[in-house]
């Protein structure tokens, strides 16, 4: 079965043209799946053809099982299902400037950092580029009154430079003129540093905004808490942003969480903001969301708030993130996790 969601136009006309259609249906298809349409609805093909692509093809390849919406800011958690019986998880926001998606890119993720869900169990696979859609389209198909995602994060389960054809592929088919027509300005990638990656996306003509999970002023800390950094050293990593600035003309977004004890003292910050002197850069202060499996502790408002002070003092761009979906399992992984204990907790019978 052809996950068309997966196709480009050109790609989606030679096949059909390889399954006996005319090549002008190609145009029909897309549009009618980036609106997140089933065969059974796409009314402008003649019966036979809508039955011919249920028997060789897949329509829609994610489905929402569950949801959750926050009594406080309106945000709603997903848990999306996928033909193969795995799950992931997505994050609709809802800002004054439109609706945005944190979709996952992964099930699972197998870069182990301490303080994340999604790498509790390893990662199970790589989404395809029609099932990172999916999750945008079956968000859509969610909303109501004329609403759509405006704006779209990968910053949900899985590395998304440890999938990096199939990311990239996305990226080409989110931005689709005669699909959802999502520019890269709207776009946010999140990378805890896959340094030869993040050289490799600066050349794809892909601006979106790169974001790096820092963590960390320095290597000894950094290590403690994201085995990637083992590998790639900081000084490689801010190469390799400057880079991306450099061939891109984006600035840098660093996501900075802070945990109690390791990385949140003033000098830190101000160790923090020696190293990002002179890079075109915004910080985003997180304070750390708990994972119950790990022993990591999160800070308190005065914490934050001071951190942030010696920051602007040095003169770098930062703001305390907001924190959304605080009463839904918001943080990645959290749901899916909940949701497989439960289950296994409960077998079907």
């Amino acid at each position: 079965m052809t996950e068309l969601l997966s196709l480009t136009p050109g790609e989606l006309k030679e096949w059909c043209l390889e399954q006996g259609m005319p090549g002008f249906r190609a145009g029909q298809l897309f549009a009618w799946l980036h609106k997140g349409a089933r065969f059974a609805e796409m009314t402008n093909l003649p019966k036979p053809l809508r039955e011919q692509l249920q028997a060789t093809a897949v329509d829609q390849p994610v489905e929402i099982l569950t949801h959750r919406r926050s009594k406080l800011d309106d945000t709603v958690k997903f848990l999306f299902g996928l033909r193969d019986g795995n799950c992931v998880e997505g994050v609709l926001m809802k800002y004054h400037y439109g609706r945005t998606l944190c979709i996952s890119t992964q099930v699972g993720c197998r870069m182990g950092c301490t303080f994340c869900a999604s790498t509790l169990d390893g990662c199970v696979r790589s989404l395809t580029p029609g099932e990172m859609l999916g999750e945008i389209t079956a968000a859509n198909r969610f909303l109501t009154d004329g609403e759509r995602v405006h704006n779209v994060v990968l910053m949900g389960s899985g590395e998304p430079l440890d999938n990096y054809d199939n990311v990239v592929q996305f990226l080409r088919l989110v931005s689709c003129p005669e699909g959802l027509n999502i520019g890269m300005r709207h776009i946010s990638l999140s990378t805890c540093g896959l340094v030869p990656k993040m050289y490799d996306l600066a050349n794809e003509d892909l601006p979106v905004t790169l974001s790096v999970s820092l963590h960390a002023p320095n290597d000894e800390i950094r290590r403690q808490t994201m085995p990637i950094a083992k590998v790639y050293p900081m000084e490689e990593l801010l190469a390799a942003c400057r880079n991306y600035v450099e061939k891109t003309g984006r600035r840098v977004i660093f996501e900075y969480a802070l945990v109690g004890g390791v990385n949140c003292e003033e000098r830190h910050a101000r160790e923090l903001a020696s190293r990002l002197r002179g890079l075109q850069c915004h910080v985003n202060l997180i304070p750390l969301n708990e994972v119950k499996e790990r022993s990591l502790r999160t800070v308190d408002e005065g914490t934050v708030r001071r951190f942030l002070k010696t920051l602007e003092e040095c003169h770098i761009s930062a703001t305390r993130r907001r924190e959304m979906g605080d009463d839904i399992d918001g943080a990645c992984g959290q749901l899916r996790r909940k949701t497989l204990a439960e289950s296994a907790a409960h077998p079907a019978q």
